[in-house]
């Protein structure tokens, strides 16, 4: 398993690594300031239930710099594909199920980590009806910023009634201090953000763990993805013969690693795993063409997966906007 990499997707905006043709020291690309805000919600159902993809932002990066195993000029070659430039856009989404009588939400964006682009989440979530209170339940995918940091707003618990949902493995690797010491002074920034993003929840005794593939609500399981991070864990909603599985960080740019998978990413704490869980994902995903909610797809991240060649497409969901005046 490797144990020197860059602890998160954001991390590097905040270390200032250059990107191509910008001098190191240089200041990073100021970012594109819409007149109006963003809607920052879709609502789309699975089976009975109301799954609503909630936007916490965009941040450009530079795949050049992040993605791994990659053949001289496949990642350039793959943007422009897909008419992008060297920045891409990437997204960071959060998702909420309304079942079983309960209010959940998959991942819990940034926070203030990084930067006025970023940080949405709750104003989608208000925009979309609900206010951060109501939540009862959080399902954690893996504790990294871009997924625990909008859990404190300083001192302050953002959901203060919902229990999180943690794959053991995972606490027991982020709030452990002997690998804290252990971890490149970069890395070390990632176990300090999950004693002051995560742990609070558990003083408070508002965390229950889970080890494996266990059910957790009617109609949701767990579905381990060790890999990215040591408990790194992907959740399946099944009703009435749909399934929507929730991917977290299974992939990160989907221009690259949609059609090869065996790309990797600077964020893996083991690549290897990494890439073999996604390569039993996508097959798995393109045979059984089930729904697939992803935190880094372009908002809203919803879509399937089809075989093209020896690599996928990917495929969004149709857009529907089913809103009756009068209703909520």
């Amino acid at each position: 398993m490797k144990t020197k990499f860059l602890p998160s997707l954001l991390l590097l905006a905040t270390l200032g690594v250059a990107m191509p043709g910008q001098a190191a020291d240089a200041p990073a690309p100021a970012p594109v300031r819409m007149d109006k805000a963003q809607a920052g919600f879709y609502h789309f159902k699975i089976g009975k239930v109301r799954v609503t993809a909630l936007s916490d932002g965009t941040l450009p990066l530079s795949p050049q710099a992040l993605l791994t195993n990659v053949r001289p000029g496949q990642v350039a070659a793959r943007l422009a594909e897909n008419f992008q430039s060297a920045l891409v856009n990437i997204s960071v989404n959060a998702y909420l199920i309304e079942a079983a009588g309960r209010l959940i939400l998959v991942d819990a964006g940034t926070g203030e980590l990084y930067g006025p682009t970023l940080d949405k989440l709750p104003a989608a979530l208000r925009a979309a009806g609900f206010e951060p209170e109501q939540i009862t339940d959080i399902l954690i995918t893996h504790i990294h910023t871009d997924h625990t940091g909008g859990l404190m707003d300083g001192t302050r618990m953002v959901y203060p009634n919902a229990t999180l949902h943690l794959e053991q493995r995972e606490i027991a690797y982020w709030l452990d201090p002997a690998k804290r010491a252990r971890a490149s002074a970069a890395a070390q920034k990632n176990f300090d953000h999950a004693v002051s993003k995560v742990k609070p929840y558990l003083d408070a005794g508002q965390i229950q763990p889970f080890s494996g593939a266990v059910t957790l609500f009617p109609g949701i399981r767990s579905v381990p993805a060790p890999g990215h991070t040591p408990g790194h864990s992907l959740y399946a909603l099944e009703s009435e013969g749909e399934k929507l599985l929730f991917w977290g960080d299974l992939l990160h740019v989907a221009e690259v690693q949609v059609p090869d998978p065996a790309v990797t990413i600077v964020f893996d704490i083991d690549a290897t795993a990494a890439a073999e869980q996604r390569k039993r994902a996508f097959a798995e995903a393109a045979r059984e063409k089930y729904v697939i909610a992803a935190d880094h797809i372009a908002f809203p991240g919803v879509g399937r997966l089809r075989a093209e060649g020896a690599g996928y497409r990917w495929v969004p969901l149709t857009y529907v906007n089913d809103f009756v005046a009068g209703t909520r």
